[in-house]
């Protein structure tokens, strides 16, 4: 299997996987001795959402050239 194919299939399960941990660390940074905790996983929760699109912006992946007519 490509990688790009690969990312794809994937992408659903690192966004709501990243939902999850962006929403937890948001709830823990609700009380106040909590508050740098809850706040480093929501930023983490955020990375892991955003990391397949993060992935084809840095180029580590590059996505399979489709063609114009279908064979």
């Amino acid at each position: 299997m490509i990688p790009y194919a690969l990312l794809q299939m994937s992408g659903y399960v690192f966004n709501i996987l990243g939902l999850l941990v962006c929403i937890g660390g948001l709830t823990l940074a609700r009380r106040p001795e909590r508050r740098l905790l809850g706040g480093s996983l929501a930023v983490l929760g955020f990375l892991i959402a955003a990391s397949p699109v993060l992935v084809q912006l840095l180029g580590l992946v590059e996505p399979v050239p489709v063609d114009a007519l279908p064979r």
